[in-house]
């Protein structure tokens, strides 16, 4: 696995400095839309509904950046990739940033060329069985055959996982989710594995009789999720990081997209007047317009508890709990770098 990688990040060296070096953030201005990469199918996250439209997490982050950059959260273009071919579809200049449910890993970081903008969901690989199967927890999967995605996190931990608690099981690597959730479903393997995040998704909304199917509990490992960028462009990194980081932070100061209005003329806190271009240089530093970038992200998209609920939480089919992903101030792990 390492060796594949480095060989990737060998071959793609020179075409990733050359995009970098171009700008990406001049780049995306001249071509008048944001290239974006996402899952080709992930209900939550990324996946067109039925009038084509594509909503999700990670569809609403490529949506805040086009905001900051063009002011119209719609100048977007969607690039459908799987497990496989995402890296190589960011090295190579085809997209302008990955937005795909991708795990943030040392490898990654440190080979591959890219850079984690920003973790936007902290999840953990499960398992997804059929309640007839009477599993009740993980250590029940001896013997058992998992499916999961192939060039993912997921073949490694599962590895890790079943030597070290002497549990063997045999592995079948499927290329896309609707792959995976039909071999599941004819009876190939026993269980489903993924980031929890998937199978709540392939629960909730693959499968005809959700209440046939459970997530075992426990997880056996952390996934932390966010939008990769090249390395060697510092001004985009900054670009999608910090409109990332806006949303959080405007969750943090009460800034919604329905009172930011309201927030921008009334509020006294001069941290609203930072992240909403009333004081300071902070988009201009970045270059972007210095007193909308990150109000239109918030204004036409949201701010992150609005982004979670309407896709994954209350709002949304899957109805998944904040848990790790509610603020710092409420027990979870969302804690957004100080505008200052």
């Amino acid at each position: 696995m390492l060796k594949s990688l480095l060989l990737a990040a060998t071959a793609m060296l020179g075409i990733a400095t050359a995009s970098a070096q171009a700008g990406t953030l001049d780049t995306v201005r001249q071509r008048g839309t944001l290239s974006c990469g996402v899952n080709v199918s992930l209900g939550g996250f990324s996946m067109p509904d039925s009038k084509g439209i594509w909503r999700g997490i990670d569809v609403d982050a490529c949506r805040a950046v086009a905001a900051a950059v063009f002011g119209d959260a719609e100048k977007v273009r969607y690039v459908p990739l799987t497990s496989a071919n995402r890296f190589t579809a960011l090295q190579s200049g085809e997209i302008d940033m990955l937005s795909r449910n991708t795990t943030f890993t040392f490898l990654r970081d440190a080979t591959v060329g890219l850079r984690m903008a920003m973790v936007n969901f902290y999840d953990g690989q499960g398992f997804l069985a059929r309640k007839s199967a009477n599993l009740k927890s993980m250590k029940d999967l001896g013997g058992a055959t998992v499916c999961m995605l192939q060039g993912s996190t997921h073949e490694l931990n599962m590895v890790d996982w079943s030597k070290q608690n002497a549990i063997p099981v045999q592995i079948v690597l499927l290329d896309t989710t609707d792959v995976l959730i039909k071999a599941f479903l004819a009876g190939r393997c026993d269980v489903a594995s993924s980031d929890s995040s998937n199978l709540a998704s392939i629960r909730g909304t693959g499968v005809e009789k959700p209440d046939d199917f459970v997530i075992l509990p426990g997880r056996i490992s952390k996934e932390p999720l966010g939008p990769m960028v090249r390395r060697a462009d510092d001004q985009w990194f900054d670009v999608v990081r910090w409109t990332l980081m806006a949303m959080v932070e405007a969750e943090e100061l009460g800034v919604t997209s329905a009172n930011v209005d309201k927030m921008l003329a009334e509020s006294p806190n001069p941290t609203v007047h930072r992240l909403l271009g009333k004081s300071g240089e902070f988009g201009k530093l970045m270059g972007l317009d210095n007193n909308a970038w990150a109000y239109n992200a918030i204004k036409q998209v949201g701010n992150y508890a609005e982004v979670y609920e309407r896709n994954v939480g209350k709002d949304s089919p899957l109805k998944l709990e904040r848990g790790l992903n509610a603020l710092w101030t409420d027990g979870g792990l969302m804690y957004a770098i100080p505008f200052r």
